[in-house]
């Protein structure tokens, strides 16, 4: 399929020398993506008190949570060919408004069917971190550039150590309407920040949305998604999850035939199938689900009780500053991934990254009753996800042509997304099989945290191997120069990216 022609911006174009606005688009971003994190975890402290605070059922309130995945699954995607399409700026300030919509409803209504709607805008924000990586592609040289992206690419992990703690003592000291008065006003200031200190990028694809490519991504989303987040709760047997597992594979089947034959698809699939882009989503994938294991697990490992012999019986709070340190990780080592990827590829950083997340994993197996071997093993697999997350978007970011670089980073962060959402699943099985009587509350056994921490650290293996077999580019590009061939339009593009 022809590529059209990226299309500048005139409104876009750079008003020539140095300013402070400049200066602040990468701190700008940042915060954006720090704030998206956060607003995902600040509801999972509330999960234990919610039916009591709103009169719902403990299967009603989990749907706060379920909401926020569906609707970011579905619109990460779609938001960033929108972002390719009609201007990226545009499409950013537009999730981050919707994001503190969603937060304004929750702090104004105790009412469930109200926040599991506002939680579900929220999931809008899922897609700010693909955005985000487009825009500093577009506007930064490339001297620049390797930094900020590792820098976008770790905040995810950064808001998610810092929304627990911080929701922890606004719920324990506060009311917990007051937690979503804050988020809003912190919602409020990024969105001014990005309208006041991001430039539109000048990059364009135009071309008309494609509006059933929309729908039929979404309602297979949305069907895989629900079955793999309820099947715990509705059985992996049962009519239903079967049900919705059959409608995933046949709504998407449909939406893959149709577009391949969409003059401009909402994803482009020649694209995907490419080896360097497709192997960096299933790379993607696995990290994710690897990645995720260790947020769930050690926050149930250290808050279960002592008499279990082997919990530590830590308060949310406390256990969310256990989680600390892996976010501040995250912050720190993202330079080091630019530099790793600066000097042997960012498929030689993805490849290192997932091999040390497999060894903080080690760790947890040899040691998870002391609280600072946890933390320890938590915090090297912090440090192999900061690697591998900032390596994916650099992979991607060099395989297609920059005028498809949002909605390409939006199926990357969409299957990171399935990744966790499996990982969940997976755990929450390894978990439930391995349980034992204590008094009458069933918990899980310390071999069934041993167990999800072994799956964990053979996906990761696997996230590596993935890694490893991406085709470089520049050797590919080196050899048709020394061929004497002139590379096509379609190739310089690429090679350009």
């Amino acid at each position: 399929m022809e590529q059209p022609a990226p299309i500048s911006d005139p409104a876009g174009a750079p008003d020539g020398g140095p300013r402070l606005r400049d200066r602040l688009t990468i701190p700008v971003l940042a915060f954006g993506g720090i704030l998206m994190a956060v607003m995902q975890t600040v509801v999972v402290p509330l999960l234990p008190d919610l039916p009591r605070l709103t009169g719902a059922s403990a299967g009603a309130v989990s749907w706060t949570v379920t909401a926020t995945l569906l609707a970011g699954a579905v619109l990460t995607p779609v938001l960033g060919r929108a972002g390719d399409m009609y201007g990226k700026r545009r499409v950013l300030t537009a999730a981050l408004a919707l994001m503190t919509v969603g937060s304004v409803m929750c702090a104004l209504s105790s009412d469930i069917a109200v926040l599991i709607t506002a939680r579900a805008l929220q999931g809008a924000a899922a897609s700010v971190v693909p955005l985000s990586i487009s825009i500093l592609r577009d506007e930064l040289p490339p001297e620049r550039r390797g930094s900020a992206v590792a820098l976008m690419s770790s905040t995810v992990g950064i808001g998610a150590a810092l929304g627990l703690p911080l929701a922890a003592l606004v719920v324990q000291y506060a009311d917990w309407h007051t937690m979503f008065w804050l988020t809003s006003a912190l919602g409020a200031l990024g969105v001014a920040g990005v309208w006041w200190a991001v430039r539109e990028s000048p990059v364009r694809e135009p071309g008309r949305f494609d509006v059933l490519g929309a729908l039929g991504l979404a309602a297979g989303l949305v069907c895989l998604l629900l079955g793999v987040s309820q099947g715990s709760q509705w059985g992996w047997t049962g009519q239903r999850v079967l049900g919705l597992f059959l409608a995933a594979v046949v709504v998407l089947a449909l939406w893959w035939w149709q577009q391949l034959r969409t003059p401009r698809p909402l994803v482009d699939l020649r694209l995907v199938t490419r080896p360097r882009v497709g192997l960096s989503h299933v790379a993607a994938l696995l990290t994710g689900f690897a990645f995720y294991a260790n947020s769930l697990v050690t926050a149930q490992l250290v808050q279960a009780p002592k008499a279990t012999g082997y919990g530590l019986g830590l308060s949310l709070v406390a256990t969310g500053l256990c989680l600390l340190p892996g976010g501040v990780t995250m912050l720190l080592f993202s330079p080091l991934s630019a530099r790793i990827s600066a000097a042997r590829g960012p498929r030689i950083t993805l490849a290192l990254g997932a091999a040390v997340i497999a060894c903080g994993y080690v760790l947890r197996i040899a040691d998870s009753r002391h609280l600072w071997m946890i933390i320890l093993g938590a915090t090297v697999v912090a440090t192999g996800t900061t690697l591998a997350y900032s390596a994916l978007p650099t992979l991607i970011l060099r395989a297609v042509p920059a005028a498809q670089t949002a909605s390409a980073n939006g199926v990357n962060v969409l299957m990171r997304t399935i990744g966790q959402a499996v990982s969940s699943a997976a755990v929450a099985a390894v978990l439930v099989h391995h349980s034992s009587l204590l008094g009458t509350t069933s918990v899980p056994t310390l071999h069934g945290y041993l167990l999800a921490f072994a799956m964990a650290a053979a996906v990761a293996l696997a996230a590596c191997a993935a890694a490893l077999t991406i085709p470089g580019d520049q050797k590919r590009a080196g050899t048709r120069r020394a061929a004497g061939r002139t590379p096509e339009p379609r190739e310089q593009a690429l090679e350009e990216a």
